[in-house]
């Protein structure tokens, strides 16, 4: 069986509005003007043979396998490089061009191996195919083998780099430019000496390759090949789904064999990522069959106790027997749920609708809130909806982008790429970060200005962008006249021109020069347009959500919003935190943000669930802890999240779920959670379930099945039975008809449904009668409060509790890397490993020195919450009095030091000030040595519990 590929057009689309007619082979063909007569050619079905030319790159015309010939015109130019003409009479094939085509491929395959036979290409080889094209039977050149004998590259854990077979098309070096914007390849010598070279010849995983891929797809032959193809055979059908990574939301055809995934493709009609992807969402899908997966039910009766495999119907009668009991005990509010960005929308709603109808209380939380809640906070005051502005194409009309506190390289990479396309293409950049991101200076991309703050300085930093806009009259005030409070803005104004918001004043805070500063907001408010992208290094301090309000504001003042290339853009961790929002996973609020008090909203969701339900807001995550503690809250089920390993103050975190009588952990793996558990459900990966995610630009994709459930069912399946188990009846035989019930009691998804996503391929909300096909901008003509209009709001600078002492002289910040996502469950699981093994602790030379540290050594990072020990990494990347590292691998311990100092209005985390001392070491820190003992003795009750049938 063949896989259906998708179709290659051979160069990119024209976005010129302007038609033109031209005749090809006899036939009529309409293109818009700049499209190149291969493309107009491929659009009527007629395919003119190619090697060096492909649809996701510009094209290049090396190859000359594509020549055609013009009415009128001379010689035989290439048709990837030929723009359509108006009355163009093109010829595609005939003697003479075939004659020519048969000569080029007779000098391509005198210079090739002939194993095709063995080839790990074989049944998926452009060269093989041409060959076939134009008619090749015989070469009548003695073989060339400049390259015959060319070492073979296995470094790359994923893709082997085979030079014999290399064609020098380019097209691999072009990708790495155009799409991934890496610069990584070259192709070095001349004539039959040239060949492609991996950063001066270095090996793939010596050189500045970051494994995106761009370079495989885009090999026409099987010089770059993924590991899993040579191991296991071409694939034979394909299944388009999406990423469960982070927020960027990238479609992907997984490429199968029978039930087994060959290979990820990053799919080209994908909305999100355009055919593009990163190392986790192309290679690092292995952990969905690792050795370590769980697939039986299990249940102990204590934490001491080994595991005891059981049937699904005595785990789920036993976990809900267990919460009963619980609740007839201590009350109806002592148990609550837990949901997770990493599960789909459906398996988020259905969950917060157990608890609430099932449960009957509002004790519902999400990780999410530990990210971005500041976000969903701030925007919901200022612009009316919880959500980011634009769609991610807006950024290629951006004339000015402002970064702050994200490192979009590395926490959304195929976002990034298309990011540094944009800067390439012109666009000035400005860099708000205490830390040097790859962004403010990489090949062919620098950054204009990089604010380089204090960490916890954020607030005032914005408030001095703010004065400068102001006070040098920068403001677009036709656009808040038109669509913004003006009463709100007359306070704002004068609240930020005062003397202790200028930049000379907060100096001193942000550690910012005052001309720098003044510099860039110049360059932000008079750009014609100018967008914010942001992410943790906004919310995840204790004024994160009077920072969010602070970019709104800003975009308000200048205007940078409503259009392409403007807004503010929240950029989400994890791939379903936007929809784990939206479906209602905070404690306070239904699907749809709205409060669980509104009288309306809540006798609209009791009719429609059919249960009681309470109208006082549950508790959060850190408040369940807390009740644990006082045992008042002793039952949780907690699906997909693993909170003993994110959340702050792990010792806490800890301490609150030894304090509870019945955890209940559904997920994969036995999770660092799961070590505390009662009852462990298997969970399904999203290749084996149906579902949708929500990635940050609100787009709604569809993620499908490719494999069967490993453990029997989709997550989704095992809440419905609990919440039947539980008393409470659902009966849903499909995850649409979740969608539907959503779409129902949610206007901003009134208009969503399976259907139309399959049509469409994926929709952003609102999509509503307003807007039937989605809503790629928000806030184009009014904004979404009630009276239409954007509320500006003070933002007042109040320093954190966390400071810098004689005793605690350092800020630790935390953030991600490109290899590893989150806390690492899964991408610890794959290959990736290769590039990030363990977390370190980036430590500037200067404070290095001053404590005889060098890099590779043990250093001890104690804070006034708790000590951890890393391996030191000496870095200029950090300031002076900043440490940084990364949260992976649960034996780094980084949430033991961590506070429980949060955001005032959503209790979000200050994940990223925490002041610490660092000192040389020779031993793990008393947390960890306790904690490896715990963990390895956690491992034999499993082992004790499991079969190995």
């Amino acid at each position: 069986m063949s896989i259906n590929k998708e179709k290659d057009f051979g160069t990119p689309a024209s976005t010129n509005d302007n038609l033109v007619t031209l005749e090809i082979d006899g036939f009529q063909v309409t293109a818009p003007a700049g499209t190149s007569v291969m493309r107009a050619a491929a659009s009527i079905g007629i395919e003119i043979p190619k090697l060096c030319a492909t649809d996701s790159i510009e094209p290049f015309g090396s190859c000359r396998l594509c020549v055609v010939q013009i009415e009128g015109g001379r010689g035989m130019p290439a048709s990837c490089t030929t723009p359509v003409a108006e009355g163009l009479k093109i010829v595609t094939q005939n003697k003479k061009l075939a004659d020519v085509r048969r000569g080029i491929m007779e000098l391509y395959i005198s210079d090739h191996p002939l194993d095709c036979l063995t080839c790990s290409a074989n049944g998926d080889c452009e060269l093989q195919d041409m060959a076939g094209v134009v008619g090749l039977r015989e070469v009548r050149y003695n073989p060339i083998e400049t390259h015959l004998n060319a070492e073979k590259d296995h470094s790359n854990p994923y893709f082997s780099f085979d030079p014999s077979k290399c064609i020098v098309c380019s097209r691999c070096v072009r990708a790495c430019e155009e799409t991934q914007g890496t610069f990584a390849l070259t192709i070095d010598g001349r004539g039959f000496d040239s060949k492609v070279s991996p950063s001066q010849n270095q090996p793939f995983m010596d050189s500045e390759c970051v494994s995106c891929g761009a370079c495989v797809q885009a090999c026409p032959t099987a010089t770059l090949m993924e590991k899993s193809v040579i191991d296991n055979g071409q694939p034979e059908h394909a299944i388009v789904t999406t990423c469960a990574y982070c927020g960027v939301g990238c479609s992907f055809r997984a490429e199968m064999k029978g039930e087994q995934v060959i290979r990820m493709v990053p799919h080209k009609d994908g909305k999100a990522n355009h055919g593009h992807s990163c190392v986790k969402g192309r290679f690092a899908f292995g952990y969905a069959t690792h050795k370590d997966r769980i697939t039986k039910p299990m249940i102990r009766a204590s934490i001491k106790d080994a595991w005891r495999e059981v049937s699904w119907e005595e785990a789920i009668n036993h976990a809900a027997s267990e919460l009963k009991r619980i609740q007839a005990k201590y009350g109806k509010d002592s148990i609550g749920g837990i949901t997770s960005s990493r599960c789909t929308n459906e398996e988020v709603y259905i969950m917060q609708k157990l608890i609430r109808a099932g449960f009957g209380n509002n004790n519902v939380d999400t990780c999410a809130r530990v990210c971005h809640s500041p976000t969903g906070y701030g925007l919901k005051q200022t612009f009316g909806e919880s959500s980011g502005t634009q769609d991610f194409d807006s950024v290629m009309k951006a004339d000015v982008i402002m970064v702050i506190g994200a490192n979009p390289t590395d926490g959304h990479p195929v976002f990034g790429s298309q990011m540094k396309k944009r800067l390439r293409q012109g666009a000035k950049l400005i860099v708000v970060d205490p830390r040097e991101i790859d962004l403010i200076k990489s090949p062919h991309v620098k950054a204009s200005h990089h604010l380089k703050l204090r960490p916890s300085t954020n607030v005032a930093l914005i408030n001095a962008l703010g004065h400068v806009v102001v006070t040098e009259n920068l403001l677009d005030e036709a656009f808040v006249n038109e669509r913004c409070e003006v009463a709100s803005f007359a306070k704002w104004k004068t609240f930020v021109a005062q003397e202790h918001n200028s930049p000379e004043a907060s100096e001193s805070i942000t550690g910012v020069p005052a001309a720098e500063l003044r510099a860039a907001a110049r360059l932000y408010a008079t750009a014609d347009n100018a967008a914010i992208y942001y992410g943790l290094g906004v919310t995840e301090h204790s004024q994160g959500s009077t920072m969010v309000i602070g970019i709104a504001n800003l975009a308000m003042a200048t205007g940078n919003l409503g259009h392409d290339g403007v807004g503010v853009n929240p950029l989400r961790g994890q791939n379903n935190v936007q929809g784990s929002c939206d479906m209602g996973s905070f404690p306070h609020e239904f699907p749809g943000y709205r409060h669980v008090s509104d009288p309306v909203t809540h006798q609209l969701f009791e009719n429609a669930w059919q249960a009681e339900l309470s109208a006082e807001p549950g508790l959060r995550i850190p408040n369940m802890f807390e009740a644990a503690l006082d045992k008042s809250f002793m039952g949780l089920y907690c699906e997909g999240e693993d909170i003993a390993q994110s959340d702050p103050d792990i010792k806490h975190v800890h301490a609150a779920l030894r304090a509870m009588e019945c955890v209940i952990v559904q997920d994969i793996f036995l999770n660092e959670t799961a070590k505390f558990a009662h009852v462990f459900l298997p969970g399904s990966s999203f290749l084996e379930k149906n579902g949708t995610f929500t990635n940050a630009e609100r787009r709604i994709s569809p993620v499908r099945k490719v494999m069967s459930p490993l453990a029997g069912y989709q997550d989704w399946e095992v809440t419905q039975m609990l919440a039947n188990a539980m008393g409470y009846p659902m009966n849903y035989s499909h995850p649409s008809e979740i969608m539907d019930e959503i779409a129902r009691l949610t206007p901003s998804f009134s208009g969503v449904s399976y259907e139309k996503i399959d049509r469409l391929g994926s929709v952003q909300w609102p999509c509503n009668d307003e807007a039937p096909e989605g809503t790629p901008i928000m806030h184009t003509e009014h904004f979404l409060r009630d009276n239409g209009k954007g509320l500006f709001m003070l933002t007042e600078f109040v320093p954190t509790a966390e400071r810098v002492t004689g005793k605690y002289p350092l800020i630790l910040t935390t953030g991600r890397i490109l290899s590893q996502y989150n806390v690492g469950a899964q991408t610890r699981r794959t290959e990736n490993v290769a590039w990030h093994s363990e977390d370190r602790l980036e430590i500037h030379p200067h404070d290095a020195e001053d404590r005889g540290v060098k890099t590779g050594d043990w250093v001890g990072i104690k804070s006034r919450a708790g000590e951890t020990v890393l391996r030191a990494l000496v870095s200029d990347r950090v300031q002076p009095g900043v440490v940084y590292t990364t949260f992976h691998f649960p034996e780094s311990g980084a949430n033991v030091i961590t506070t429980d100092n949060s955001d005032w209005a959503t209790n979000c985390p200050e994940y990223k000030v925490t002041a610490v001392q660092i000192t040389k070491v020779s031993q793990p820190s008393e947390w960890q040595q306790e904690y490896h003992a715990f963990s390895e003795k956690q491992l034999d009750l499993l082992e004790q519990g499991i079969s190995h049938d």
